[in-house]
């Protein structure tokens, strides 16, 4: 019996103090509320910033490949090349001069 009667006042011990100093408690809980909400607000911030740079790293190597393929237009669009392109598949050829015809218009 001894022992549920002291469990009993130590519960109504507390809660007297609880609710005398209702200010401390509140300020205590303001705290620790605080803490969470700068706990988590770090987090977030440490989750956008490794998104942030994968997407740098993925902007790098798509500005990168957007090079290569500029090159290889270039490359591939290149007068001389076509011309012996044309020559070779399609056997075509410059006109020679007389086989040029002048039309003129009245």
């Amino acid at each position: 019996m001894k022992d549920g009667q002291t469990q009993f006042n130590l519960v109504v011990l507390l809660w007297t103090d609880l609710t005398r100093h209702l200010g401390r408690v509140l300020l205590y809980l303001m705290v620790l509320t605080s803490a969470g909400a700068v706990i988590l607000s770090a987090h977030h911030n440490r989750q956008l910033t490794i998104v942030h740079e994968q997407l740098m790293q993925e902007r790098d190597q798509l500005d990168v490949e957007w090079r290569h393929l500029v090159l290889e237009q270039s490359a591939l669009t290149e007068h001389n090349r076509l011309e012996s392109m044309v020559q070779k598949q399609l056997s075509m050829r410059r006109p020679l001069p007389q086989d040029e015809v002048v039309v003129q218009i009245k």
